[in-house]
């Protein structure tokens, strides 16, 4: 059974800095692509951040260019979420994401989520 478990969430003030992590198991994902994705109360799920295990390419969500990088450690199986420079708009459940379909640089689906987690930004 593949699981996707996200930890690292929390509440934080505008300008301070969290780490998510993802831990899979189950399957490896060394050569898919694994992501993240939000939502926000009220508002559908978008796409945040996605890295190709194939080519070690990066995808980003315009809203967190420059402030957020993702990275990924396949001998541990998991992804990370750097988040700095947080604002209050980026307030929302992040869900960890195996297997994302990437069109125009954008991820739009996965074939795996994880539970998400929890991240309220002050401001």
């Amino acid at each position: 059974q593949v699981q996707l478990v996200e930890s690292g969430g929390g509440l934080v003030q505008a300008g301070d800095s969290l780490r998510l992590s993802c831990a899979a198991s189950g399957r490896t994902f060394s050569r898919d692509v694994m992501g993240w994705f939000r939502q926000a109360p009220g508002k559908e799920r978008e796409f945040v951040a996605a890295f190709s295990g194939a080519s070690y390419t990066t995808y980003y969500a315009d809203s967190v260019k420059g402030r957020f990088t993702i990275s990924r450690d396949n001998a541990q199986n998991t992804v990370y979420l750097q988040m700095n420079s947080l604002k209050s708009e980026d307030t929302a459940v992040y869900y960890c994401a195996g297997k994302v379909a990437v069109i125009a640089r954008k991820g739009t689906t996965a074939d795996y989520w994880g539970q998400g987690t929890q991240v309220t930004v002050s401001s």
